[in-house]
């Protein structure tokens, strides 16, 4: 993958171009529901210079009942300008270095059409550690126009997903811990069953980068992790995870290995793992 290509930008790369005006910076940190401090108070006490809050939850489809689905084009498009970013504007989204949300919404910018949009290798935590300026308190963008077309192909629905584990002809990569998948552990959501999609492969998005830096591993390691899990990396791909978030982990991943043309499925275990949800498998895949 090309310079140009790679989705990653560096530290080096962002301080370098922080004052350009058509660089809009958001932060997208992001995590499971209960665990405090907020997101958005991890914002508001620390973030990169003139960064906005993308809220994943509010970024989301407000009227349906699963958490923080794709939103229409409108919305989005509403969203986004709300945000101060237009769509001659370049987007470096960062989380807080656990590669947590920022590949969710670097791959919702590109599911509604806008290309130019990177995602800081390291987040937070290594701009941190190289001792760079950070600032507190809410940034208050100005508005923008932003028009999203969204393109359906990068997204799976459960009906998609059902007809597809008869055909197995996409395969399905979750991205939660294994014992979450293999249905040891219970699910973080009440009323969620445990266990797996029937047929899918295991590669846990925290092995893909390193805890310790924050940032993503080199790309024969990522490979090594998909190929170790039984994963065709010539033949098509979705990935999954709790309810569609760590899951653009995977997406970015592959789509730096050069596997630019997976799906991922929006509702996740949190619509499929649901009491009334379709049949599940438990064990390793």
């Amino acid at each position: 993958m090309t310079v140009a290509d790679d989705p990653l930008v560096s530290t080096e790369w962002l301080a370098a171009h922080l004052g350009d005006a058509n660089v809009k910076l958001l932060d997208a940190t992001f995590k499971l529901p209960g665990v405090l401090p907020l997101p958005k108070d991890d914002y508001l006490a620390a973030h990169l210079p003139g960064a906005v809050f993308f809220d994943v939850d509010a970024v989301s489809d407000h009227s349906n009942p699963l958490p923080h689905m794709f939103p229409s084009a409108e919305q989005f498009g509403r969203d986004i300008g709300g945000l101060g970013v237009g769509n001659a504007d370049t987007v470096v989204i960062y989380d807080a270095g656990g590669w947590v949300a920022a590949p969710r919404a670097w791959w919702m910018f590109l599911s509604y059409g806008h290309r130019n949009v990177r995602i800081l290798n390291g987040g937070l935590k290594k701009w941190r550690a190289e001792g760079r300026a950070v600032e507190s308190g809410e940034v208050k963008p100005k508005p923008a126009t932003f028009n999203a077309s969204y393109d359906p192909k990068r997204v799976r629905s459960i009906e998609q997903m059902i007809a597809n584990v008869e055909s197995r002809k996409e395969q399905v990569i979750d991205a939660r811990a294994a014992d979450r998948f293999e249905g040891r552990a219970p699910e973080p959501r009440p009323g969620i069953r445990a266990g797996h999609i029937p047929g899918a492969r295991n590669v846990p998005y925290n092995q893909l980068f390193d805890a310790a830096t924050g940032e993503m591993k080199p790309l024969d390691d990522l490979r090594k992790s998909f190929s170790g899990a039984g994963v065709k990396l010539d033949a098509p791909i979705i990935t999954s995870c709790g309810s569609g978030v760590s899951a653009g982990v995977l997406t970015l991943a592959l789509y730096r290995i050069g596997v630019t043309d997976t799906a991922l499925y929006d509702g996740s275990w949190s619509e499929w793992g649901q009491a009334s949800g379709p049949p599940i498998a438990t064990g390793p895949a």
